[in-house]
Order: C-alpha cells, then structure tokens, then sequence
C-alpha cells in the first residue's frame, strides 16, 4: 500500500519498489479491495523478495521499512542515504469477519496514505526529495 501511494503521490519524482521477507505468491486480497476504493489496481502486482534486490545489486537512497518486527532484519543496501522505520500493522494479522478485517485493513490503509500525505516532521516527506 506504501508502494502504490507514493507512486501515485511521488509521480515521477520517486521510484519506488516494495518488496518483503517472505513475499506472498500474491498481494493480499484484502489489500487489492481496500486499495481499488482508492482507485488504484493491485491485482496484476507481484510481491518481490528484498533479498532478491539486494542479491540484483540494486541501489535505493531511501529504504522504508513498514512493519512492525522488519526494522532489524533489512539488508543494508549498498549507497543508502537514510533509512526510516515506519512500523504498520501487517494486514495479512487482520482477524475476525470479512467485513471486520476489512475495516481493519482500510484503518491501516488511510494511516499509511496519512503518513505519506502529513508526515511529522523528522519523517519520510517524498516532497522534499529533489527530482
């Protein structure tokens, strides 16, 4: 979800690729409902390995980590300018009815577009990045 914000609120100023520990076979179901009310697709996306950029020698200025128990485990990119932890809860944890997880996954989905959008100061702010 961070991913697909900043691309549509970075534009072409950003690149941004999101990636995990142990990617899914696919984006969460939940996720690509919540994230289609927004108007953005998530249904064709793959979810990628972050060792499998780091083993393609990949380059990235900023890396953002956004769940809670990730922040230790990142592979320190080669070239880093600044790492962030952003910590958000994992949507795949989200538990009760379809309607309840949800809820819950929407709650997740607006704190992260809000992070991005309003970040408090001394946080990530794709805005002041020049491009």
């Amino acid at each position: 979800m961070a991913e697909a914000f900043l691309r549509k609120y970075g534009g072409e100023k950003v690149n941004v690729e999101s990636a995990g520990f142990e990617p899914a076979e696919r984006v969460n179901p939940l996720v690509v409902e919540v994230m289609q009310e927004e108007g953005i697709d998530l249904s064709a996306k793959k979810p990628q390995s972050v060792f499998g950029l780091y083993r393609q020698g990949r380059l990235f200025d900023h890396v953002i980590t956004v769940c809670s128990d990730s922040e230790g485990e990142c592979p320190v990119f080669p070239g880093i300018t600044r790492r962030w932890h952003i910590p958000f809860p994992d949507p795949a944890a989200a538990e009760g009815t379809q309607e309840e997880k949800l809820a819950k996954v929407r709650e997740i989905r607006d704190a992260i577009r809000a992070m991005i959008l309003h970040p408090p100061e001394g946080e990530f702010d794709f805005r002041k990045l020049s491009g």
